[in-house]
């Protein structure tokens, strides 16, 4: 090893021994690139994992393996781990590695004890396309902002989205399923609905017709049984074993590729409710939940600047929770500068630099490490699979030195389990009593065609009576009210009307579901949060 290359390990192996709790990374490797120097152990403080991190590299440089690393050695440390799994090659975790050859190899070079074992998992699924317990949403919690992003609506459109939720929180409509927001929508438009809106500005037919056309489209693409109840409750996320180890929670994606947003941008609303959920914790020495968001770049392909502010604001905001979130995409690139500025930890793996998009994405990737003995546009170029460049907050704040790793070989299956592993983990799940059934309820369609269906009976009613009146009438001027024909009209008659009308609708039964619905009494309206998501 050259002096150089002892130098820069000298400075790595002083730097990450911290002595706090910490996770394993791996061991430095020198910068002449050939030797892994076990002693230089490469530690990710736990304190720090709050601070939010960056996984990044090119397609099978490893980023998923490293992903499995971090989420086995965090549920030894007994922090539940969340993860996306788009692929859906992570349900190895809940089996035992079989070790041996490059295992052994990889394990033997870095000094480091490895133990083949299983890990607890929960599988989920969104809507039930997949294994697992179901995930749903309901359209009243995941808010305007959100659900702006899913369907791709220009600023306009969003904001006349946003009066849409507006009237229905005002009104405690619960919009528990798109076709209470489709009803909704068409309510507005309706010559009933443009009075409702009187004094909040109204809604141009195109837009509610470009709304109403991407929100039957969402419904196609699976959001019919995705949104809906029973809601989701963070507290699940939040798991230990009874021995004290955290519970790794898989969301399986695999068979829901072709509605991407929805999937990312659903994960930004399981951000936004832990915000919510969670009390202020500070800077605890182990984090409350670790987030990962595999295939980030879809979190901000096309996104809207209120939607980016949103996710800015739950980056920076929830590390207070114990919540650290860590970003895994391609390049850094692919994050926007003021979230990337917010991951204080980063793992990058390989780059590529085939084109001239990909040297500058190179170029820009150097500039966000700390200064090196390393050339780390070399380096990035020709790190082989399962190594990668490491820099973390150290347990005072400070940026570590960077240092080439090579990493751990993960203690459970790489790839995913067999099937009746899987299947036995479904169905050993103490969640599937609660979210297995999907719920129906009298919501926000059901109140407003009940609505109708009461003022058109009504109508019919008084008409009826107006008719029979001026029979009697015509039959017995005398009995008819002072004021003649006009009088019975907009007399007593028509009092008497109302009254019974009001006591009708009063008495209803939709009248009295909406004032259950969604916990909702007269007077009170649905409030939200800073991210646009229903505050429970």
């Amino acid at each position: 090893m050259s002096e150089q290359s002892s130098s820069q390990v000298d400075r790595i192996r002083e730097a990450y021994a911290f002595a706090g709790p910490s996770i394993t990374l791996g061991g430095a490797v020198g910068t002449d690139g050939d030797e892994v120097v076990g002693e230089a152990v490469v530690r990710l403080p736990l304190g720090s994992m709050n601070r939010h991190g960056l996984v990044a590299g090119a397609t099978g440089t490893g980023k998923t393996v490293t992903l499995q690393v971090l989420a086995e050695q965090l549920s030894d440390a007994g922090v539940p781990v969340f993860l996306a799994d788009v692929k859906g090659d992570l349900t190895g975790l809940a089996t035992a590695a079989e070790g041996g050859g490059k295992v052994a190899e990889r394990m033997a070079d870095l000094d480091q004890e490895w133990e083949a074992r299983a890990y607890p998992v929960e599988l989920l699924n969104l809507g039930g396309h997949g294994v697992g317990n179901p995930v749903r949403a309901t359209v009243t919690g995941f808010g305007p902002t959100l659900l702006s992003k899913v369907l791709g609506l220009n600023q306009t459109q969003e904001s006349s989205l946003g009066l849409i939720f507006y009237w229905a929180d005002q009104q405690g409509l619960a919009l528990l399923d798109l076709k209470d927001l489709i009803a909704v929508t068409q309510h507005l438009i309706s010559d009933e609905g443009r009075a409702d809106l009187k004094g909040l500005g109204g809604i141009a037919t195109s837009t509610a017709g470009v709304i109403l056309r991407e929100l039957i489209g969402l419904s196609a693409a699976g959001g019919d049984v995705f949104f809906g109840e029973p809601e989701f409750e963070t507290a699940d996320l939040l798991r230990t074993t009874a021995d004290g180890a955290g519970v790794i929670t898989l969301l399986e994606l695999p068979g829901v590729r072709d509605r991407p947003v929805l999937f990312s941008t659903f994960l930004m609303w399981l951000l936004a409710e832990l915000f919510q959920d969670l009390p202020e914790v500070g800077d605890p020495e182990r984090p409350t939940l670790v987030f990962v968001l595999d295939e980030a770049h879809l979190l901000f392909d096309d996104a809207s600047d209120a939607f980016l502010d949103a996710v800015e604001q739950a980056v920076r905001l929830i590390r207070s929770k114990g919540v650290g979130v860590f970003f895994v995409t391609q390049t850094p690139t692919d994050v926007p500068d003021a979230i990337l500025a917010q991951l204080g930890n980063r793992v990058q793996h390989a780059l590529r630099a085939h084109t001239p998009n990909d040297a500058k994405a190179l170029r820009a990737t150097v500039s966000t490490f700390p200064t090196s003995d390393y050339d780390l546009g070399e380096v990035l170029t020709s790190l082989r699979t399962g190594e990668a460049v490491v820099t973390v907050l150290s347990e005072e704040g400070a940026p570590t030195p960077v240092a080439r790793t090579m990493l751990r070989a993960p203690q459970a299956r790489i790839g995913p389990s067999e099937e009746e592993v899987v299947r036995t983990a479904v169905a050993g799940s103490s969640l599937s009593g609660r979210y297995g059934e999907a719920l129906d309820r009298e919501s926000a369609h059901e109140m407003l065609a009940a609505r109708m269906e009461a003022a058109t009976r009504a109508a019919e009613q008084q008409e009826a009576d107006e008719v029979a009146a001026r029979e009697r009438a015509a039959q017995d001027p005398e009995t008819a009210p002072a004021g003649g024909r006009r009088g019975s009209r907009d007399g007593g008659r028509r009092e008497d009307t109302d009254g019974g009308v009001l006591e009708q609708v009063v008495s209803s039964g939709a009248f009295r579901s909406m004032l259950r619905s969604a916990g909702t009494v007269i007077g009170r309206e649905i409030t939200r949060s800073v991210f646009g998501t229903r505050r429970r």
